[in-house]
């Protein structure tokens, strides 16, 4: 199934949604919102021998194989979000949503081919487009959403290409186009403001590979997912 294949069914869902709703007669707004990401990538560690372009394992500087640990990290990264909500009812409703989104996070190689081990941290980001579709209860300024959430990847900086090129020779394929998740969370309206905290993660795995070569111990599989949390400021236009 390709993306655009997945957007169809994604705005068919939306379109139940507001079909649904509108039978109920009951409430309807349309607004934008814009606020921050904090992410952070969550993977397993995996210690491994470097192979070069031809299968042979690679050398350090003074004939030693490399081996890399690569170990994921607690840092996080900020980045942007930005779009458009909908929502349909009162005290339950439907919120679709399409967001321009910037995530990222790091990990660590550590190489240990020399008498000290070496740490080079790779930071990483990109943009998706999400489109949540939630349901969510309201009482007086109080809300609270959860539902799934689908991101399209428009979008990445070349580090975590180039960090892997070392391990897998078929990364562009190991490299989701989409990720699947879900958002839960709460929110306050006063008037036509909003703000909106949610915790987002994931499902399926931003990338996923096996290292090229035996690993040196442990698993030689290599899975990347996105966990972030979402801050937003919404103005509601009508």
């Amino acid at each position: 199934m390709n993306i655009l294949t997945k957007l169809a069914c994604i705005c068919l869902l939306c379109l139940v949604g507001i079909t649904s709703a509108q039978a109920q007669k009951k409430g309807f707004a349309v607004g934008i919102k814009g606020g921050v990401n904090l992410s952070r990538l969550t993977m397993g560690d995996v210690f491994t021998t470097r192979y070069d372009d031809s299968g042979n394992p690679y050398l350090g500087y003074d004939g030693k194989t490399v081996k890399d640990n690569l170990k994921q990290s607690f840092n996080t990264r900020t980045g942007a979000v930005g779009g458009i909500y909908m929502r349909f009812g009162r005290t339950i409703f439907i919120q679709p949503e399409v967001l321009v989104s910037t995530k990222g996070g790091s990990f660590d190689i550590i190489q240990t081919d020399q008498d000290m081990p070496v740490t080079k941290t790779v930071n990483i980001k990109y943009s998706n487009i999400d489109v949540p579709f939630l349901i969510g209860l309201k009482g007086g300024p109080v809300r609270i959403l959860a539902g799934p959430v689908t991101s399209f990847r428009i979008g990445d900086n070349q580090r975590l290409r180039d960090a892997f090129e070392q391990y897998t020779s078929n990364f562009n394929d190991a490299l989701s186009q989409a990720t699947f998740g879900y958002q839960l969370g709460a929110g306050l309206d006063i008037g036509s403001i909003s703000l909106d905290v949610r915790k987002e993660g994931s499902f399926t795995n931003l990338a996923n590979f096996q290292v090229d070569g035996q690993p040196a111990s442990g698993n030689a599989s290599v899975k990347q997912k996105i966990t972030s949390w979402q801050v937003t400021l919404g103005f509601k236009l009508f």
